[in-house]
């Protein structure tokens, strides 16, 4: 017989010598590739945990973690994730039964295509060792939130823990319905205070913004973050209120120190799940998002984490932005340090680079307002010495990037990726000048790029070569435009008319001003 026992990436592995922590994964829908990019930055810094929670979708996470898969594959299986098969649509006449009608969705699809892609197995999770895990289900017999040890675990109590009403049926389980916690619950953090954790690191998902939005979709995601929110703030309130008694000499639940709480979340919230279906943001933005917020969190963490205050989830609105894609490709050669001279080199071998760029501004104003003008950046890199569509974990985008010297300006394209284990940084800047009108094509169309080693620019130079945009490439970049967080075509308008007026103004100043 196999034997299944394993150690997954991030178990504390019974070293006492580490704090209490204990890992919460709250739901989110199927945004929970956010939560992948954000612990693929947690494990970086080597954070071990003795306990990890999963309630709602956060299960999927704690699931994938349990079953052995590593964080990076868990990036890459979401990655790669095909969301039709997470819908399974009820015959249409149990639909229409509107007196019986119990959820639109069969859990076919998450039984025989999305668990088996995402790597959930559940001996694997039941064989799981050196850290507890916790699944929450509603219990609707006592409507009440129910714990699931990790030894327990089956897959009906984990499609259970995602059939939100309406959606799902629920799963009846030894005669009893069981549904997804989220309007109960969707963080338990004190199942991990009372199982002796004190230091908690909560990814938060759920939105938390003053502006009630209209439309069907909108009211019903509102009732989840009214319920998600205002039972994680009551929980706030209640640690806070430990942490006070334990100050005054008292032990509660075994704490003789303060419990500290360490919170990863987005500035603004997250696109709901139907911008995953109609393809307005991908898995991969997700991913990076998560772990850019992350990596921002750790360069900013404060011993004492966040306070247990209610305020600590608030996010603010995006205002309208701006997506578009951009390929640029050209000669590029790991024999040159040289844009020009890789670029030669690449031309004389046969050997091309190409750059599959989407910029995502996520607030129109503030970019034209700031002065480096910059966005998110993320993409893939095709390139035959190393491999076909390799995904950029990190990215830069700035455009018309202000320099020392005031007739020259940048826009920057800079994409991060790993390669057989060992990281790769593409740095690439668009010369435009303060030069004649004539040469305002190549200076925004012609990108001198530099492959470094390691995380950034500043590792040693390993290739270089000269990436450009076509006509072709630039009518298809015209047509990918896309106006970001508003439906109002007013707003559209504007939001374009800014970007167009802003682009066109420092061209004009570039080269039109100067041709005068």
């Amino acid at each position: 017989m196999t034997n299944l026992t394993h150690i997954p990436q991030g178990a504390a592995a019974g070293n006492h010598n580490l704090p209490k922590r204990a890992l919460i994964l709250p739901g989110g829908g199927l945004r929970l590739s956010y939560a992948a990019g954000a612990l693929q930055e947690i494990f970086k810094h080597d954070l071990k945990f003795q306990h990890m929670d999963g309630t709602s979708g956060g299960s999927l996470n704690l699931a994938m973690l349990l079953s052995g898969v590593p964080i990076d594959d868990i990036c890459e299986r979401w990655r790669t994730l095909d969301m039709l098969n997470t819908i399974s649509f009820m015959p249409l006449k149990d639909i229409l039964k509107v007196k019986d009608f119990k959820g639109a969705s069969s859990s076919q699809g998450f039984r025989e295509q999305v668990y088996p892609h995402l790597g959930i197995n559940f001996e694997k999770i039941r064989a799981a060792e050196g850290v507890q895990g916790t699944f929450n289900v509603c219990n609707f017999s006592t409507k009440m939130n129910e714990v699931i040890e990790h030894q327990d675990m089956t897959e009906d109590f984990l499609i259970a823990g995602m059939s939100l009403p309406g959606t799902l049926p629920p799963v009846i389980i030894n005669d009893i319905a069981y549904l997804d916690s989220g309007f109960i619950q969707d963080a338990n953090l004190m199942e991990a205070v009372k199982r002796g954790a004190n230091e908690l690191w909560l990814i938060w998902i759920m939105g938390n913004v003053p502006r009630y939005r209209g439309g069907a979709l909108n009211i019903y995601v509102q009732m989840l973050e009214m319920s998600a929110n205002g039972a994680l703030q009551k929980e706030l309130e209640q640690i806070k209120h430990i942490n006070s008694r334990i100050m005054q000499g008292e032990q509660v639940y075994g704490h003789q120190q303060p419990i500290t709480l360490h919170l990863i979340k987005p500035e603004h919230p997250l696109p709901l799940d139907s911008a995953l279906y109609l393809g307005e943001i991908s898995h991969a933005t997700l991913i990076e998002m998560g772990r850019s917020d992350a990596r921002a969190y750790f360069n900013n963490m404060k011993p004492e984490g966040v306070p247990f205050e209610p305020y600590v989830t608030k996010m603010t609105e995006l205002n309208p932005g701006i997506q578009f894609k951009e390929t640029m490709a050209g000669g590029f050669s790991l024999d040159a340090t040289d844009p020009e001279k890789g670029s030669n080199l690449g031309k004389q071998a046969g050997t091309e680079l190409a750059m599959h760029a989407q910029v995502d501004i996520d607030d129109i104003d503030k970019f034209v307002a700031q002065r480096d003008h910059s966005a998110k950046l993320t993409g893939t890199v095709d390139f035959p010495p190393m491999g076909m569509g390799i995904a950029a974990s990190t990215g830069v985008f700035n455009l018309f990037y202000p320099t020392e010297d005031p007739k020259l300006k940048l826009m920057v394209y800079e994409l991060g990726f790993e390669h057989q284990g060992e990281s790769y940084y593409l740095a690439g800047k668009k010369k435009v000048r303060d030069e004649s009108i004539i040469d305002l094509w190549p200076g925004t169309t012609t990108l001198y790029t530099q492959l470094h080693k390691g995380v950034d620019k500043s590792g040693p130079v390993v290739g270089a070569g000269i990436l450009t945009l076509g006509v072709t490439d630039l009518l298809k970049l015209v047509s990918t435009i896309e106006v970001l967080h508003t439906s109002s075509s007013t707003d559209k308008l504007k939001t374009i008319g800014t970007f167009g007026k802003f682009f066109m103004g420092e061209l004009w100043d570039s080269y039109v001003k100067h041709a005068g």
